[in-house]
């Protein structure tokens, strides 16, 4: 926890650098290779139409090209006997609802019993039989035995390929197809409300159809209008992070004087309660002898409650004012460091775009977890098990449908049948798939991590080129972000030429030597201890769901108590994560090196970190607020078309809060691209600063880096250079 050595050589982000941490190098490589492999196998083995497309008993798919349920472009579902069963999975020796391909739903009120006797009805009634379904050749309750037809025909609607009765509400009678009961088809009258708990989830999937629709109407029209309330939004961020250069040290000042005067008017507020209730019947009872009260109005004609308010704020009162006092000058520091950092987003632009790839790789990250997810999920095979309404010896086994009937099952078991169960498996692939499931969720959050540090280093390579050029900016390399993510991954070979600055000092951009510049490794080891705690974290939150029903107490309380201890483990190791990226920038060094180095440099200054980061996130705060909320505002008058001058412009909508909240949302993620990277320059400007002053003394030899303005804060010179 030393601070660093004296180095006469060092002028800021060293390029001699040599690979770190190539363990961690190594194995990232290995597991992204092991990665592709797990991506490919499920892609071999799995199929998404299991998530999408229907089945029928057999657990073939409905209306699927090269399937035996093949239909033309009609929708395709499940007949009505099975809509009661839909979604759950049969467990042996009880068997599964029939479930049969359509290639449309019924429209109408029959039942099998009414319907044989009539070729026109039966007719209709086979579109919805069994393939097996040889017409009136057997007895009626053969074929409902044999589970060729459904007992009843229901009108249903086609929704997400499956049949759902079509339930409908006039003047507060529910009704299906304007019956309100209908034949069971063993003679007896049902009420239709007995359909509802079976389709009530179908109901809500309809409804939310329907309001899906009608948003992605009002996308249709308003789309370029959102584009533009997007662009306004990101020239706001940009104009408020140049803005800072010039006004930061007045909104700082201004919100101190804000919270004083707000405390103030408390403290006086409280004291006028506190006199005013002088001499009232009941006023003067202790809080002690009233207790607790449900109706917390009753305490506010207490003078003890407005005493209490009264103390409580007197003493945030002064401690802010002792604050401001002591803290005044580490307060002028902060405000002077983001400034700086405004001037050298200003010098390096190119960083406010470097989000956009940062995003691109999570995009593709997320891409690849949820498809291999999907795949995964869906590489089990159909199972067909042994289903019959008697005793036998096969039932609940495994069988094949092809080789069935001529097994020695149905000469033991006539009444047995093999019927599709399940997805599943019991090849070692599939046995060991929930483990697959694991690893693509930890790959996912190792890739995330190191996609996000690798943004990091490369906006810290960048800024931190800028404070350690002596002569700002003609001694910074001429694309320092570029050079930054070089120095984080590729291997880069330079001429040594020696070249000089406008000040006549040696410039770092030129003092490169012919040697591999790598910390992918580094970056790895930082993601994947992260990625690990994360995994963790989700694992907990897996048991605490599985066990929301459980009764022990216990067990309930200690996990979460590992789950706060967890949160609070991610949250330390991001903060330091992100400070141990910048030291790497800075120095190459390794992960471990550089994340010690940083941890003490900051405990060694902790009170500047902690007035730092308190007026960075105010500053931060407040610029997300306007921004947001602006442009949502701006959207609100538009799309409500309470603007006169533009009032016929707005696009008709069914629900203008749509582009409303894609705007606003959209502006806050734009405003949060672009303070993260003004968060990353600011942070590594200070850790830069830091350095500075541990390692430099002002002398010829050994001369400070930091701006003018920061010199003459700290009343430090630097010999023999002009002070202005």
């Amino acid at each position: 926890g030393t601070p660093q050595k004296y180095d006469p050589t060092f002028k800021g982000p060293i390029y001699d650098r040599g690979c770190t941490d190539i363990v961690c190098c190594v194995l990232l490589v290995v597991a992204i290779v092991g990665y592709v492999v797990v991506g490919v196998v499920a892609w071999t083995h799995g199929d998404p139409r299991k998530v999408i497309h229907p089945t029928d008993s057999r657990g073939q798919f409905c209306g699927q090209q090269g399937t035996p349920n093949e239909y033309g472009p009609g929708p395709s579902g499940h007949s009505p006997n099975s809509l009661r069963n839909v979604g759950l999975q049969p467990t042996p020796p009880c068997p599964p609802p029939v479930q049969i391909c359509v290639s449309k739903c019924p429209d109408r009120y029959m039942t099998y019993m009414t319907s044989h006797g009539n070729a026109a009805a039966l007719e209709y009634y086979r579109n919805f039989c069994a393939p097996e379904f040889k017409g009136s050749r057997k007895a009626p309750l053969e074929v409902l035995k044999d589970k060729e037809c459904p007992a009843m025909l229901i009108p249903s609607t086609p929704l997400a390929r499956r049949c759902f009765p079509a339930i409908q509400a006039k003047k507060g009678v529910i009704m299906v197809g304007n019956e309100t009961t209908y034949d069971d088809g063993r003679g007896q009258r049902r009420n239709v409300t007995e359909l509802l708990e079976g389709a009530k989830k179908a109901n809500v999937v309809l409804e939310t159809r329907q309001l899906a629709m009608k948003i992605f109407e009002d996308y249709t029209v308003s789309w370029y209008w959102i584009i533009i309330g997007l662009v306004i939004a990101m020239v706001a961020s940009l104009v408020f992070i140049v803005l800072l250069r010039f006004l930061a040290g007045i909104m700082v000042w201004v919100m101190i004087v804000m919270v004083i005067l707000v405390l103030g008017y408390g403290i006086f507020h409280c004291y006028m309660e506190y006199a005013k209730l002088k001499g009232e019947a009941g006023s003067d009872v202790s809080l002690t002898d009233l207790g607790f009260q449900t109706d917390l109005r009753v305490y506010l004609h207490l003078r003890q409650t407005w005493l209490a308010f009264l103390i409580i704020l007197c003493v945030l009162e002064l401690v802010i004012v002792l604050l401001l006092v002591f803290l005044r000058k580490r307060i002028l520091i902060a405000i002077a460091l983001i400034k700086e950092a405004s001037r050298a987003v200003g010098h390096v632009m190119s960083s406010l775009l470097f989000p956009l790839c940062t995003f691109f790789l999570l995009c593709l990250c997320i891409a690849y977890w949820a498809s291999t997810a999907v795949f995964l999920s869906t590489s089990n095979e159909a199972v067909y098990k042994v289903f019959n309404e008697s005793a036998c010896p096969f039932s609940g086994q495994t069988c094949k449908p092809e080789t069935f009937n001529a097994s020695n099952v149905t000469k033991l078991c006539p009444d047995a049948q093999c019927l599709f169960a399940f997805y599943g498996g019991e090849t070692a692939y599939h046995k060991y798939l929930i483990v697959l499931q694991f690893f693509n969720v930890f790959m996912f959050f190792w890739l995330a991590n190191f996609v996000i540090a690798l943004g990091q280093v490369t906006l810290a390579g960048a800024f931190a080129s800028y404070y350690w050029a002596f002569k700002k900016p003609d001694d910074m390399p001429a694309f320092p972000l570029f050079s930054a993510f070089g120095r984080a991954l590729r291997c880069v070979r330079e001429p040594r030429r020696g070249g000089r600055g406008a000040s006549g000092r040696l410039c770092p951009s030129n003092r490169g030597r012919s040697v591999p510049r790598y910390h992918t490794g580094s970056l790895a080891f930082g993601s994947l201890v992260l990625a690990i705690v994360q995994v963790i974290r989700v694992t907990l939150e897996y048991l605490d769901h599985r066990l929301k029903a459980a009764e022990n107490k216990f067990a309930k309380f200690l996990l979460s108590c590992l789950k706060c201890c967890f949160w609070c483990l991610e949250k330390f190791i991001k903060f330091l994560n992100r400070n141990a990226y910048i030291m790497i920038a800075i120095y190459g060094t390794n992960f471990c090196t550089s994340a010690r180095n940083a941890f003490f440099l900051l405990m060694r200054n902790i009170i500047r970190v902690a007035v730092l980061d308190k007026v960075t996130d105010f500053l931060f705060f407040l610029g997300k607020l306007l921004i947001v909320g602006s442009v949502g505002i701006l959207a609100f008058f538009f799309f409500t078309q309470r603007i006169k001058l533009v009032q016929d412009t707005a696009p008709p909508l069914n629900y203008y809060w749509v582009p409303i909240l894609t705007v606003i949302v959209g502006s806050y993620l734009i405003a949060h691209g672009f303070f993260s990277v003004y968060g990353m320059c600011v942070d590594t400007l200070f850790l830069c600063f830091l350095e500075d002053l541990e390692r430099n003394d002002g002398s010829a030899e050994k001369p400070y880096f930091m701006s003018q303005d920061l010199r003459k804060l700290l009343k430090k010179t630097n010999k023999g250079q002009p002070e202005a």
